[in-house]
């Protein structure tokens, strides 16, 4: 199986994605397809196919394929589509000066009752003018009609062509001698859905381009020019010539051009771009950094390790951009809704012209009711009110330095209950320090060597407090996941670990006084086991996050309760979790016991699991949403559907106001979406006549271009209420 995302232009409502997905999927070779509307990005699943024959599909239903997805500077196509509507614009006002001025007793250019050939010639070069400036909407309305998959586009193609065919029968009467239908030209109607259509849009467009303008930045940030290293001689080449391996300088004010690992020189670097970390970080020989940091101060000299696709900031914009490509449930609802919308819009029309016509409406009215009809639903407006919101929270969150992996985890996060997080690396710095030691039988000094040789091997945080310099060679090493480990030094095998490990090995503690002076003064503490023998108990210190006891507070205002696990002994746990304000503690938890316990909890509400380490993986996963931190292993990123890049876990604060933020907003689009139609439609239909309430065409597609922007606008809003 194969997968490609693809760029797709011509999509303008959810219609049009709706359609396209399902006119996919039933091509042979398509496995699955999801279309992202907001993007304009179709993701595919595929066998037996080449990626020509997608885009040939692709271009049978209406749309154009770019080729493969990448985020591109559109500021001059805006340009000039912001020309376009500038000129036409202006072509608008003469067009309705000329054609309604002389009825609102305004000086006219000359009289059309004198001058009809001459009145309707003009009105019909400047409506071609229009039709031409809306062909995109036009063909594309007739190849969704004709796949029988109609969208917006086919309502307002309908509309046009009614209005403009009936408008050229009332000039074929004129020119015959018949005059009075000068009053029954639509050619205005034409016009101005038109235009219309093309402002709702282009205001549509800069919206959902700037929804995802953090994630454009992302991809913008690298630099394009590198410097290599040749001897002594340094050489300007293009972001593409790095290889992995090269030597590259970056001097003071200048970009990182690719992930790599500093071999000499040392600077202060801002990676706020990627993490939103707003402290500029010293790096110095063997610290890694990331394409696109800015160095401050220093002239740096790194090995090129991650270049092109396999650099983090690709990494990032793949698992967004992927993330973005899925629904969530809301939007397949939403989605589904919509596909319904086009043809029940067409069926009132039609039940409203039968029902009219019955009861002696003229022709001229029945006609105006059709095209009002069809001119004033507006199926954009659905389909927008959940995916903008959506973007508009990545893009939120990519600022913020939250990468979130997977779709659904924003709309989770709103019903979160329970915040459980694994305590060491995350509630606490995960870098312990020693605090006391006691021997037994053998010397501080050789216990401590030992104990370091072999916990060199590990990459739990723990191995972290012990030095790295003058080591012992370890010839056989094992990991006791949830209790330890052991290796073999000078020939002679130790055992490193918890109280566990000594219940599991059979191995009796006659040193209580000395672990119980190490549990009070609230250290981890390591057994260093000899010949089924304790000789040496190691008391060590994690140090708690500055800001986790804010964090707590704030997720108690949002009532949502805290939870710490740790494999520590209860009497370390209870420390912290006073320090904190955790009342939920459970200690002495086994890596398989996490994910039990998590279960448990998500049986009393929705949960979200936070951790950083291998063993933190199985409960990331069984949890509503699983959260890693960016020092978290690999494994435990993958197993979890956000991910926070610089280790602040007031983002996971940010990350679930965001979530609840846009909820509400989403609720508020769909609301008006609804609302809009449930009102406009009926009084489109005519119901509202008796009341002195009616529209016509032209006030129906402002009325249409207004829905789908307040939609439009109230999404963006979320920019401004998550601070």
């Amino acid at each position: 199986m194969k997968k490609v995302e693809l760029k797709v232009e011509g999509m303008t409502c959810s219609a049009c994605s709706n359609g396209l997905e399902k006119y996919l999927l039933k091509q042979n070779g398509v496995l699955a397809c999801n279309v992202n509307l907001i993007l304009g990005m179709v993701t595919v699943e595929y066998e037996n196919l080449r990626v020509l024959d997608i885009e040939k599909y692709i271009s049978e239903a209406g749309f154009t394929s770019l080729g493969e997805y990448q985020f591109t500077d559109d500021s001059l196509l805006y340009k000039r589509r912001k020309r376009n509507l500038l000129f036409f614009g202006l072509l608008l006002i003469f067009f309705m000066y000329l054609s309604m001025g002389q009825m609102l007793g305004l000086p006219s250019l000359f009289s059309y009752y004198e001058y009809p050939f001459i009145y309707t010639t003009i009105l019909i070069l400047i409506t071609f003018l229009f039709i031409i400036y809306g062909f995109d909407i036009l063909k594309s309305g007739i190849k969704n009609l004709m796949h029988f998959m109609p969208n917006m586009d086919t309502l307002v193609t309908f509309s046009v062509f009614f209005s403009f065919i009936y408008s050229i029968y009332g000039v074929v009467h004129i020119y015959l001698g018949d005059l009075s239908f000068i009053h029954q030209l639509y050619f205005e109607s034409v016009c101005m859905v038109i235009y219309f259509v093309k402002v709702g849009r282009y205001i549509e467009n800069v919206s959902k381009s700037n929804t995802t303008s953090a994630i454009k930045n992302l991809v913008t940030i690298t630099p394009r020019v590198a410097r290599i290293k040749k001897g002594d001689v340094l050489v300007d080449v293009t972001i593409d010539e790095v290889k992995e391996g090269d030597l590259l300088v970056v001097r003071p004010n200048e970009k990182f051009a690719v992930d790599g690992v500093v071999v000499e020189g040392e600077s202060h670097v801002d990676e706020a771009f990627i993490t939103g970390e707003s402290k500029a970080l010293l790096k110095k020989k063997n610290d890694d950094v990331l394409a696109g940091s800015l160095n401050y101060d220093g002239i740096i000299t790194y090995k090129a390790v991650k270049i092109g696709k396999e650099s983090t900031v690709s990494n990032i914009v793949s698992m967004v951009v992927s993330s973005l490509g899925k629904k969530n449930r809301i939007e397949r609802i939403a989605d589904k809704v919509s596909g319904y919308f086009v043809p029940i819009i067409f069926l009132i029309a039609v039940i409203s012209v039968v029902v009219k016509g019955g009861m002696g409406y003229s022709f001229s009215s029945l006609f105006t009711t059709f095209v009002t009809v069809l001119v004033v639903a507006c199926p954009c407006a659905l389909g927008l009110a959940v995916p903008l919101v959506i973007s508009v929270s990545y893009g939120l969150c990519a600022k913020r330095g939250i990468v979130v992996k997977e779709g659904e985890a924003l709309e989770k996060v709103k019903d979160v209950l329970y915040a459980i997080f694994d305590k060491t690396g995350t509630l606490t710095y995960g870098k312990l320090a020693i605090s006391k030691v006691f021997t037994y039988s053998v010397d501080k000094y050789s216990l401590l060597k030992i104990v370091s040789s072999i916990e060199a091997n590990s990459t739990h945080p723990v191995a972290s407090a012990f030095s790295k310099e003058n080591l012992l060679p370890v010839t056989s090493y094992q990991e006791l996941t949830g209790f330890g480990v052991i290796g073999t030094v000078d020939n002679e095998e130790y055992s490193l670990g918890n109280l566990g490990m000594l219940k599991k090995f059979g191995v009796r503690n006659y040193h209580k006084k000395d672990y119980e002076e190490l549990l009070k003064d609230g250290c981890s503490i390591i057994f260093v086991v000899h010949n089924k023998k304790v000789v040496g108990l190691i008391g060590l210190k994690d140090i708690v996050r500055d800001d986790m006891k804010v964090v707590i507070d704030k997720l108690r205002e949002r009532n949502i309760t805290p939870v710490m696990l740790t494999g520590d002994n209860m009497e370390v746990a209870k420390k912290v979790g006073k320090e904190l304000g955790i009342t939920e503690i459970k200690a002495n938890v086994l890596p398989d016991e996490k994910a039990n316990i998590v279960k448990e909890y998500e049986k009393q509400g929705s949960t979200l699991m936070i951790g950083d380490g291998v063993n933190d993986a199985i409960a990331l996963v069984e949890a509503s949403v699983g959260i890693s931190v960016s020092s978290g292993t690999d494994v435990a990123s993958d197993a979890s559907d956000v991910i926070l890049m610089n280790h602040d876990l007031n983002n996971l604060i940010d990350l679930i106001d965001i979530g609840r933020k846009a909820k509400t907003i989403i609720v508020e689009n769909l609301f008006w979406a609804f609302f809009y139609n449930l009102i406009m439609i009926p009084i489109a239909v005519g119901l509202f006549e008796n009341f002195g309430i009616v529209l016509n065409p032209m006030i129906a597609s402002l009325c249409m271009t207004l829905s789908s922007l307040t939609v439009v606008f109230n999404s963006l809003r979320l920019r401004w209420i998550v601070k």
